[in-house]
């Protein structure tokens, strides 16, 4: 058998959300002026604001692009530019290849009862058709599939000016992949995916046809407060300026800025996406050179570089129940979490039986290098135990 390895990561946090800290995180380093303040008050204010132009410098968002802070992490963020932009009288198209695309696809069908909806979905480790989506409808769809592993290879599928609004959730993929922002309208993310922050608030990004979009349409279906962005008929500007929707914890709002000012250091977006890169590729060499694993997306260029998803095969793990196929993956990682050799790396629960290692930019290099020898010996002692 496989003799267990001596070298642990230093650090073993590998989940997909919240994912890790950047190393040398300490909570001793986080601001804490406009704790206990009010958010309203020009401190708090003006740190959400902070929050929201660094975020805006970082990711290369065009000046006429509103940034806001929102309720309820990503999903607040996505559902409101659903329920704002999302129209009965226009043609909409949802796309989802992984869990969360499919919430999205639930949300038109069953919330807002679209009367013009296609859904276009497609298995994990798949890619629907995107080139299929006409030019004119609204489209939902997610830049990277957080439990697949699965990411659009490019936007060509979306033409320059084309009539529809596009919404896109980029919650693992954005500061680790470029944005095409002119051929996007509302793009949303939250702080606890690859800035590896603390979770509950997310990010909501408009164009100036997004913005137009909302202006000029009052949906029939009620919303909720946390989804009003108008007032007086007109986008409420306040709420892109660091005067949010509801009470945010400026607790959350400091760790996002302190991660915001680590990559800024390291070198801005282009470091990020650079970590992710190397982080990816040590992993994805590694599944191609196990005979028994193999990567979830079989086509190298819609492969991700952030939450790397790889399931088992082989002789051995097909002679199995389907019952006993989904206990690998588990027994793996509760023998690895005993030892704080790596944490909640499990496959998604709706996903194939699968392991899925964060491989985001506030993951070191070295702490992958040593998580692998240990996966392997973990194998070893779920197949010959």
């Amino acid at each position: 058998m496989t003799a267990e390895p001596t070298l642990k990561p230093e650090r073993p946090f590998f989940s997909s959300g919240p994912t890790a800290k950047f190393s040398g995180w300490d909570i001793s380093r986080i601001k804490t002026e406009s704790l206990g303040r009010s958010h309203r008050s020009a401190l708090g204010k003006s740190r959400l604001k902070y929050a929201i132009d660094l975020s805006k410098e970082l990711l290369g968002v065009p000046d006429d692009y509103l940034v806001g802070i929102m309720p309820a992490s990503d999903t607040g963020a996505l559902e409101c530019a659903m329920w704002t932009m999302l129209r009965p009288d226009r043609p909409a198209t949802v796309a989802a290849w992984e869990s969360f695309g499919n919430v999205w696809i639930q949300d038109a069908v069953k919330q807002l009862k679209l009367p013009q909806l296609t859904a276009l979905d497609a298995d994990y480790g798949e890619i629907p058709d995107l080139a299929s989506i006409p030019q004119e409808n609204d489209v939902v769809f997610t830049w990277n599939g957080t439990t697949s592993g699965a990411k659009i290879p490019n936007t060509d599928w979306l033409a320059p000016g084309r009539p529809g609004v596009t919404i896109n959730d980029a919650t693992s993929a954005i500061f680790a992949m470029e944005m095409d922002w002119a051929k996007l309208d509302a793009t949303t993310y939250s702080w606890q995916k690859v800035m590896g922050s603390e979770a509950q608030h997310g990010m909501l990004v408009l164009s100036p046809k997004a913005v137009q979009r909302i202006e000029e349409y009052d949906p029939e279906w009620p919303l909720p407060k946390l989804f009003r962005l108008k007032k007086g008929g007109k986008i409420n500007t306040g709420i892109f300026e660091g005067a949010t929707i509801n009470t945010p914890s400026m607790l959350a709002t400091e760790d996002y800025i302190m991660a915001l000012e680590w990559a800024q250091a390291l070198g801005g977006r282009k470091a990020m996406f650079e970590r992710a890169d190397a982080n990816a590729k040590i992993l994805t060499d590694w599944i191609e050179a196990t005979p028994w694993l193999k990567n979830m997306v079989p086509d190298p260029a819609q492969r991700t570089n952030t939450g790397v998803c790889f399931v088992f095969q082989g002789e051995w793990y097909e002679s199995l129940s389907a019952e006993e196929q989904a206990g690998v993956p588990k027994k793996i990682v509760k023998l690895l979490e005993e030892r704080d050799v790596g944490y909640d790396f499990n496959g998604y629960r709706d996903a194939p039986p699968s392991l899925r290692v964060w491989c985001g930019g506030t993951v070191e290099q070295e702490d992958i290098k040593r998580l692998l020898p240990w996966i392997e010996w973990a194998y070893d002692q779920v197949k010959n135990g």
